[in-house]
């Protein structure tokens, strides 16, 4: 840039790591000795009435000196002399205008008065050793072009609002004012000399760039730069005050929490802080090695977590359940084997084989633990009974009775309608609100690691896409595995080996077959009449006293009485609507009692009964009259099915269409299954194959139809017990001879007239001892069965088993002389 003709001298007031820009005012502390001496110059040179000027010159940190030709400064006038406000001398000086210096001058001397060249020379006390350096300077010229062009004038408005952002937010409105009133580019780059954040060189760079254009975009690009910085640490600031004051809150509370517990503690009588050290409570608990090792590593996670993780809950829930299971827990065993056969004998009449399984495990148990082998490779004897029969057997409280007789803790886990794997198994320990399977649970509830554990309702396991539970029962109910059973949640071991676990379920079919694999199966068919009234006279009246507040010695009922509500009132298997007859007859003397009708004390008879609960419900097909007897036309047999709730009669009724009404074929009805099915098509197929060996009219059953119901349409019925009872009724209905009231009959058959065995011969036997049937036919291959059957129902029946279906026929049909006279079709 062009410099003037004006020269000046002047004083050099050097600035240590401190830059002044044209337009500043600043104040220095007149204690520094060059800052001193420099303005004393400066005021013995400056003419009466002018204010004395000086030189600043900056001096950067390790410069060794500054004023050499050609350097850029700044004019400097001094406006005042005080103090300044920490009580100092000092010096107020404005920046007027940048210079350059042309020369030293290296001597005092010369002109009287600044500004006079050779001036300072006449003086002749400004130089020597300990004066101020004279340098001679010329104005620098800056010439802004006006108007401003529009690139410049968006740099003026850009940097106006850089600059006002930033004082805005430290609430400095008049200097905001004071830039807002600056139009010149150079004086507004020249006002960022105020701003702190701006280094020494950044304000050199800004002081020695003549032109104000660039000088002002550099200013600009500076102003820029910090302001987001600062956005960016205002934002980290922000956040970290914010998690400080959230960590000093929850410190706060925390230590308030603490508190509150230490008072109730106190109040209470309870140690602070009871509980709550994990770790001294794992190595004070009796574990196992492998548990322990795993419940400290637990511990150590806990320590590590902080108090907001949701880890440290789940940490907390799993140790809780690791610690409160009884690991090493074990009841003795009682080994008095006559005194448990006496507990189970006065709890349960009858169920000869359950007693004798439970007795001989018993007796077992004791003879392994007096020769020390109680535990054989890591497995106790444990044992899996499946307590199969109808419902009201007792199978539930059997197992109540099986753990008194041995000694133990009784727990009932339910399953029916269990679909989900992991109520067996347990939860994985990543779901929220996971928790140890049901197995788990009922050993923490028993309290010891032997307990007796009566799984309810197997047969009504479910499946689906959350698992089969049956298939996760596998694990625990298989002697070989189970000592090392692992749950889900817990991931350790878990020894079931000396878990009693008895199952109990309606329908042996219903149990997967790889569960039953696992299981001794003990069938409860049910009770005969005699156990019947024995229950319900020692057991099911006195619970029914008690409940409906009466005396034992108030209301007596007559064992007659009870087995007539056992045989006519109720038919069932077992005794819970035997339990709910004996129930209403106590409420109607109650009631009666109370209304003054009847006086206390009252016995039962059997005649009684009409007069308090009604007419009986069933009566037996024998005591009914001939001719409204079922079987009293051809074509009705009487058989003998197994259902949920134990054995039940059947009946199967057959009829022939008439030739004019056209049908043909076989029709089904009674909501049969497809094995029912094929048993009536085989019955079908053998009669027409040997129609006429069996002097049947056989010949134009493809003229006719034939229909075949057996009758409660609206229950599912299915198995293969109802062929020989098919094939009969049949016969019966194609030779006009009626089938015999008194016989009952079970057993498939084949095309060739073989009678095959079925199953449940027991349940069967004693639901026709209970219908008033007196001869029974089974398969010639059932006869083994008969031995499961209580003698007092065998001596009540006459039982004929066969291997052809010829036999059944002679025992079932009345002869030929004693048929009706109804005439029945015969073939051409």
């Amino acid at each position: 840039m062009a410099s003037s003709s004006t020269h000046l001298t002047l004083p050099v007031l050097p600035l240590d790591d401190e830059v002044v820009l044209p337009g500043m005012v600043v104040p220095l502390d007149l204690s520094d000795d060059d800052v001193r001496t420099a303005v004393e110059a400066a005021r013995d040179a400056a003419p009466r009435g002018d204010k004395p000027q000086v030189l600043l010159l900056p001096r950067p940190a390790g410069a060794d000196g500054a004023g050499g030709p050609g350097e850029i400064g700044v004019l400097g006038r001094v406006e005042q002399l005080g103090r300044l406000a920490g009580g100092d001398p000092g010096a107020l000086i404005r920046a007027v205008r940048r210079v350059r210096t042309t020369g030293e001058i290296p001597a005092p001397g010369a002109a009287a008065t600044a500004g006079e060249p050779g001036g300072a020379a006449a003086a002749g006390d400004g130089g020597g050793a300990g004066g101020p350096r004279w340098i001679t300077v010329a104005e620098v010229s800056e010439e802004t072009p006006s108007p401003l062009p529009e690139a410049v004038a968006e740099l003026v408005r850009e940097y106006r609002a850089l600059a006002t952002d930033w004082l805005r937010k430290r609430g400095a409105w008049q200097v905001v004012d004071r830039v807002r009133q600056i139009e010149d580019a150079g004086q507004l780059a020249d006002n960022a000399g105020y701003f702190p954040f701006l280094g020494v060189e950044q304000k050199l760079r800004l002081l020695r760039a003549e032109d104000p254009v660039e000088r002002l975009t550099y200013a600009v690009d500076a102003v820029r730069e910090h302001l987001a910085e600062q956005d960016v640490a205002e934002s980290i600031a922000k956040d970290v005050q914010e998690g400080v004051d959230r960590q000093q809150r929850e410190f706060l509370l925390r230590r308030q929490l603490d508190a509150v517990r230490k008072e109730l503690a106190e109040l209470n009588g309870d140690p602070e802080d009871a509980g709550e050290d994990y770790r001294a409570r794992v190595e004070a608990a009796d574990l196992p090695e492998e548990v322990r090792a795993a419940a400290l590593k637990e511990v150590d996670k806990l320590e590590r977590s902080s108090e907001q993780s949701p880890e440290g809950g789940w940490i907390r829930t799993w140790l809780d359940t690791v610690l409160e299971l009884p690991w090493t827990v074990r009841t003795e065993d009682a080994y008095d084997i006559p005194g448990a056969r006496r507990v189970l004998d006065e709890d349960h009449a009858g169920l000869g084989d359950v007693k004798e399984r439970i007795t001989e495990y018993l007796a077992v148990r004791k003879r392994r633990d007096e020769r020390g082998l109680g535990v054989v490779g890591g497995r106790r004897g444990g044992a899996v009974l499946a307590l199969v029969g109808p419902p009201g057997v007792g199978k539930t409280s059997l197992g109540q009775s099986v753990a008194r007789a041995m000694g133990r803790e009784f727990v009932r886990v339910a399953l029916g309608g269990v679909r989900d794997e992991a109520e067996i198994r347990g939860h994985r320990r990543t779901y929220v609100g996971a928790l140890p399977g049901r197995i788990v649970r009922a050993v923490r509830e028993a309290g010891s690691m032997n307990p007796v554990v009566l799984l309810d309702e197997v047969d009504k396991l479910g499946s689906d896409f959350r698992g089969d539970p049956s298939a996760a029962l596998l694990e625990v109910l298989d002697p070989a595995q189970n000592h090392t059973f692992r749950d889900h949640y817990l991931e350790v071991e878990l020894d079931l080996s000396d878990v009693v676990f008895l199952a109990t379920a309606n329908v042996l079919e219903a149990i997967p077959e790889a569960l039953l694999d696992r299981m001794e199966v003990v069938r409860l068919d049910g009770y005969t009449e005699d156990e019947k009234v024995t229950i319900a006279r020692d057991h099911l009246l006195p619970r029914q006293l008690e409940r409906t507040g009466l005396e034992p010695d108030e209301v007596v009922l007559e064992d007659a009485a009870l087995r007539r509500l056992a045989g006519e009132y109720t038919r069932e298997a077992g005794v819970r609507n035997l339990e709910r007859a004996v129930s209403r007859v106590l409420r109607k003397v109650a009631a009666e009692h109370e209304l003054g009708q009847r006086e206390l004390p009252v016995t039962v008879g059997p005649d009684g009964l009409r007069e308090l609960i009604g007419r009986p419900h069933h009566t037996p097909e024998s005591a009914q009259d001939p001719a409204e007897r079922r079987t009293a036309v051809p074509g009705v047999a009487t058989g003998l099915a197994v259902t949920g709730a134990g054995g039940d009669v059947l009946y199967v009724e057959a009829s022939l269409a008439d030739p004019e009404t056209g049908a043909s074929g076989l029709t089904l009805t009674g909501q049969l299954g497809e094995v029912m099915k094929e048993s009536a098509h085989i019955a079908l197929s053998y009669l027409r194959s040997r129609g006429a060996e069996l002097e049947l009219p056989v010949g134009d059953l493809r003229e006719r139809g034939i229909h075949l119901h057996v009758p409660a349409g609206a229950v599912p019925k299915d198995g293969p017990s109802a062929g020989v009872t098919m094939t009969t009724a049949l016969a019966s209905l194609l030779s006009g001879r009626q089938v015999r009231p008194e016989v009952a009959m079970t057993g498939e058959v084949s095309l060739t007239g073989r009678v095959l065995p079925v199953g449940g011969v027991k349940q069967k036997l004693l639901a026709a001892h209970r219908a008033g049937v007196s001869t029974v036919v089974i398969p010639k291959r059932n006869e083994p069965d008969l031995d499961d059957v209580p003698p007092e129902v065998l001596a009540g029946l006459e039982v004929h088993p066969v291997s052809d279906v010829r036999q059944v026929l002679e025992l079932a049909l009345t002869p030929a002389h004693s048929a009706s006279g109804r005439e029945m079709p015969v073939a051409a």
